[in-house]
């Protein structure tokens, strides 16, 4: 065994490992696997460890796009799936914390650098009030940073997968199309990867056109490149995210702030700013003026929820 810790971010597509030693947040050795190429977990973190030429770790703290209170963990975009114990086992450690990938992403944007951080619209942090974070990527992450003292409790939650309200006749088109398909329609039905080409089909439909494109990839960068349908789809997607995160604002009284994370967002960040974010956002009727106050920031440091996990090793507050 040796001083280092092993920390991961693993989502639906890939898992991000690095080594970090006690009491810090610096990572090192810092490598991204695809998911796909692995049985389980312990072959993800067996291959890491010879790559980084580590023949043992003692203690772990990995964060996952599911949830993670059970003993039996199932990955809810991959095949990925283990006993909390017997994983324990298997790796050979001492300790292994598990979190919900937001809470690490929550705990990660209180080591961001300011300028990482890029104002979306106006408003002005509430001092003592809570803190959204939120982000499509392979799904849609949902998290909060909630004040305890000098401390930040970061929320474990399943946000992501609330039931999808529609505010206009497109959006109602947009939920029929889907409901057709999956029956119910959650939120990351539509903000997400895959969401987005949902989108792209759903919006297609509703103007009798062809849809084309298969992939998110393709969907941005037609979008970027002012294709008309691509276009739309990107714009409502952002407008959407905005409707979505005003809604949990609402809920949890985040008038602390909002950040906005995942792989998607800084792939277009100008586009966002640009967006009908800020409109989907503050259209809350009654309190378009309380909206208006929260501030909204896009995060674009490059490993926030793998930094969050490396924080979760020694946070006592993540309950995991």
């Amino acid at each position: 065994m040796n001083d280092f810790a092993l920390v991961g971010d693993i989502g639906g597509t890939n898992a991000r490992l690095a080594l970090v030693r006690p009491g810090s947040v610096q990572l090192e050795t810092v490598r991204t696997l695809a998911c796909a190429d692995y049985e389980n977990l312990d072959a993800a973190c067996f291959a890491y460890l010879a790559e980084a030429g580590v023949t043992g770790v003692d203690r772990a703290c990995l964060a996952f796009a599911c949830p993670v209170q059970d003993e039996w963990i199932r990955m809810t975009n991959n095949h990925w799936a283990f006993h909390r114990q017997e994983m324990q086992q298997q790796l050979g450690l001492s300790q292994l914390r598990l979190l919900n990938d937001f809470t690490a992403m929550a705990l990660g944007m209180l080591h961001t650098d300011a300028s990482d951080l890029h104002p979306v619209g106006g408003g002005e942090s509430l001092e003592g009030a809570p803190r959204l974070v939120i982000g499509p990527g392979t799904g849609l992450g949902v998290s909060a940073l909630v004040p305890a003292g000098e401390e930040w409790i970061p929320l474990a939650t399943e946000g992501g997968h609330v039931g999808f309200a529609p505010t206009d006749e497109v959006e109602v088109s947009v939920w029929r199309h889907l409901k057709e398909r999956y029956g119910r329609v959650s939120v990351e039905r539509i903000l997400c990867g895959q969401g987005l080409v949902d989108l792209y089909r759903a919006l297609a439909a509703y103007h009798g056109q062809p849809a084309p494109l298969t992939q998110p990839a393709e969907i941005t960068a037609a979008a970027l490149a002012g294709e008309a349908l691509a276009d739309e789809t990107l714009s409502r997607f952002c407008r959407i995210l905005g409707e979505q995160a005003g809604d949990a604002v609402l809920t949890l009284g985040a008038r602390g702030g909002v950040y906005l994370c995942g792989g998607i967002l800084p792939r277009v960040r100008d586009y966002l700013l640009a967006s009908d974010f800020r409109k989907g956002f503050e259209s809350k009727g009654r309190f378009v003026d309380y909206m208006r106050q929260v501030p909204v920031w896009l995060c674009t440091a490059e490993m926030p929820g793998l930094v969050g996990a490396a924080a979760g090793l020694e946070n006592p507050l993540t309950g995991g």
